[in-house]
């Protein structure tokens, strides 16, 4: 398979990467985002852009893949609603429709959240969004399209939160993740087994278009 992976730097991302490049079956993971991965490996190329919006002069780079695991995303805190419509939803789709153009018969596998409203009319305001995302995402004609909704994510094998107060919140949870893991099986999922997930639906292995952690543990226990 040929990967193409948007949110390679940040704390789902570098777990996606990391298990993309560990499997055999993937021979090219091209990472797209406005900074580099650090890392080097023979399956590894990087696409490095100043505006993630601006993908007109792109294209050739963007041709020519199977699946596209899409692992950006911002936190809603602190943020308008217009605002962060504007860097989940607008930026989502906005991709997606250049994708589904350059590569009609790709999958896509979007990173949402627990709780995401495909109402689009709760009172959450970011489930609301990513709700919205996903429909649009849904009817864009991939071949096939799969909304991951993960709940708490825990980070494995030395990768970090970019985000400071994330950190030091898993940090000081680092004691109680593996009492919460067999506590709440279906609500927790490390960054490996995410990672692993994309990669089986990626495969043809997923039976449902929209798959929450329960889901997602049931995919890589098939």
């Amino acid at each position: 398979m040929k990967i193409l992976l948007f949110g390679a730097t940040g704390m789902v991302g570098q777990g996606v990467l990391r298990e993309c490049l560990l499997a055999a079956d993937v021979e090219l993971v091209e990472t797209v985002g406005r900074s580099a991965t650090g890392q080097r490996h023979s399956k590894l190329r990087e696409v490095v852009v100043a505006d993630l919006f601006d993908l007109a002069a792109y294209s050739d780079k963007l041709s020519g893949f199977d699946a596209c695991f899409f692992c950006l995303g911002v936190s809603s805190a602190g943020m308008t609603e217009e605002a962060y419509s504007r860097l989940t939803y607008d930026l989502t789709t906005e991709i997606a429709a250049k994708l589904v153009i350059l590569n009609p018969a790709m999958t896509f596998i979007y990173v949402s959240g627990a709780g995401t409203d495909n109402s689009e009319r709760g009172r959450s305001m970011w489930a609301r969004v990513k709700g919205r995302t996903e429909n649009v995402l849904l009817s864009m004609g991939f071949r096939t399209a799969y909304m991951f909704r993960p709940g708490l994510i825990v980070p494995l094998h030395g990768i970090k939160s970019k985000t400071k107060v994330y950190r030091i919140l898993y940090l000081a949870m680092s004691p109680l993740l593996p009492l919460l893991r067999r506590a709440f099986p279906n609500q927790v999922v490390t960054t490996e087994e995410l990672g692993l997930a994309m990669l089986l639906a990626a495969r043809g292995k997923a039976t449902k278009s929209v798959l929450e952690t329960g889901d997602l543990r049931a995919l890589l226990r098939s």
